[in-house]
């Protein structure tokens, strides 16, 4: 996971200022109250102390909970886990972030004991208290380290992280974390409403302000020459495929909008047909003098766009809208539009591997991720199309759980040209890269631009062998035997003893006997997120 600042950028300017600004006045606000006593906070802090702890009086085990959320999240354990977050970003060089969350840290953990000896307020006084404690309360210590400790999270998890679901639901679990431990604190009768509320605002615009200040200005923008590409003239040509991208006008408009903000000139577009996948309109962008081209559409579509641009010095920038989407992931290029967009037009090249492929189930044609044949292949062919509409790639694991008993099949393979070796297989993979869905390492080795094909047999003899083929997948294991056997080279054969089902990066192509396939390195310009410039 790469750290990348430029993910921290909002689109819409001044957007930090104005959170800084709205978390510091609401803290100034609730200060200037506590400060004079006003009533009106005074009558809505005893009104929901009452009524809170009220509920907890009557439930022994929640007030237990409540005393553990206490000793788990208490001062001791944010410094801990703020400190092994510092530790992590030195170790991974990004020295300006382990400052910052040390600073940041420092002054919370020094600024609130202060706060408290200025305000001097005491805790909820009750009859029975549920829980000892002692010292002032405004701003509440727990809250205030929620605050800061979350704050801290949510931007890591945005530097760390693209734009997505994934990045959506690590941050609805960082505030809904840190908002319960600033809740438990009412519930267990320690401190007001507005103790808990000025705690959390203190610790967050601490972390906020702390950003602004150390980080302000170490966001990596593009180099100039990083979106320089072909004759330089930006002229762009877009291949969609219309039934995976869904309402072209408003897709277009994106497209549009994104290339005139990095200046690039008004797009052409092509849209693919049943008849021609690519290959015509990719000729056609080509003949019209393009700088580079965007493939919209899964890795069928990419590979089809590919296979015509490459060793012309022409850059392919990729959207993907498939359901693997396998050279995207393994590329680092996001799986959103909008991330996917910055990339296609702000990224930069790198040179990647093609591979041709020949077999007698289809005609001759390159692929970019993998090739094979048996079981793999099998679970291509059986997901649901309506099933992958609903929940993507999930339906892969669902046709391969169907798939699990695929017979073996005899087959040979031969490296660069040399002996051909037998094996019973359940399924064999040919890969330019390494990464199936979800980050599983069936090729750890592999890289789309080593000049090398890597290839994995899976020979599992009973059911339960796919226990332990999946535990040395998982853990990268590159030993080799007869359950799962590795190999690399820059020309692979393989022939079946008889018609077996093959797939072509993720495609199903019919049953076949023979496959051919070889390397070409570096022959493909892909566009690519920008690598991390200096560290400061």
């Amino acid at each position: 996971m790469p750290f990348d600042l430029r993910r921290a950028q909002s689109t819409r300017p001044g957007l930090l200022g104005s959170v800084i600004v709205v978390v510091g006045a609401l803290f100034v606000v609730l200060a200037i109250l506590v400060a004079v006593k006003a009533s009106l906070l005074f009558d809505l802090d005893n009104y929901v102390a009452r009524s809170t702890f009220g509920f907890s009086e009557g439930h022994d085990g929640f007030v237990s909970v409540l005393e553990t959320m206490e000793w788990v999240f208490s001062s001791a354990t944010s410094l801990v886990a703020l400190a092994l977050a510092a530790a992590f970003a030195w170790w991974r060089r990004e020295r300006r972030i382990a400052v910052w969350i040390v600073i940041a840290t420092a002054v919370e953990s020094l600024g609130n004991p202060l706060l408290k000896l200025l305000f001097k307020r005491d805790r909820p006084q009750w009859p029975y208290p549920l829980h000892e404690i002692g010292g002032y309360a405004f701003p509440s210590g727990h809250s205030a380290g929620a605050g800061m400790f979350f704050t801290v999270a949510i931007l890591l998890t945005i530097v760390l992280t693209g734009r997505g679901w994934r990045r959506r639901m690590l941050i609805a679990f960082w505030v809904v974390f840190g908002l319960a431990i600033a809740i438990s604190r009412i519930y267990l009768g320690v401190h007001y409403l507005s103790d808990v509320v000025g705690g959390l605002a203190f610790g967050s615009f601490v972390a906020l302000a702390a950003w602004a200040l150390l980080m302000g200005d170490a966001a990596r923008h593009p180099h100039q020459l990083a979106t320089a590409t072909g004759t330089g003239k930006k002229r762009v040509a877009v291949i969609v495929n219309p039934i995976k991208v869904g309402d072209i006008d408003v897709f277009k408009d994106r497209v549009n909008v994104v290339a005139a903000r990095e200046g690039w000139n008004e797009p052409r577009w092509w849209e693919t047909t049943i008849e021609d996948p690519g290959k015509g309109q990719a000729h056609q962008a080509l003949e019209s003098g393009v700088d580079l081209i965007i493939a919209a559409g899964g890795d069928g579509t990419v590979r089809v766009v590919c296979d015509e641009v490459a060793r012309t010095g022409v850059s392919v920038g990729i959207l993907p809208h498939g359901t693997g989407n396998l050279l995207a992931r393994n590329l680092g290029i996001p799986l959103n539009v909008k991330d996917a967009l910055d990339t296609a037009f702000a990224g930069q090249d790198r040179a990647v591997d093609l591979a041709t492929y020949s077999s007698d189930a289809a005609p001759d044609t390159v692929f970019l991720v993998m090739a094979g044949l048996g079981m793999d292949a099998a679970i291509m062919t059986g997901a649901d199309d309506q099933l992958k509409s609903k929940v993507g790639w999930l339906a892969y694991f669902v046709s391969g759980v169907k798939s699990a008993r695929f017979p073996a099949t005899r087959l040979q393979i031969s490296v660069d040209d040399g002996e051909f070796v037998k094996y019973r297989a359940r399924t064999v993979v040919i890969g330019n890269v390494g990464f199936l869905q979800g980050a599983i390492p069936l090729l750890p080795d592999a890289q789309v631009d080593d000049g090398l094909l890597d290839v994995v047999v899976i020979a599992p003899k009973r059911l339960l062998g796919w226990l332990a083929i999946i535990v040395r997948v998982l853990g990268r294991q590159r030993r080799t035997n007869a359950k799962l056997g590795r190999m690399t080279g820059h020309k692979v054969v393989i022939r079946a003893e008889k018609p077996t089902p093959m797939q072509l990066d993720g495609d199903a192509i019919g049953e076949g006997t023979e496959i051919t396939a070889e390397v070409q390195p570096g022959v493909l310009l892909i566009r690519v997120p920008l690598a991390p410039g200096p560290r400061v």
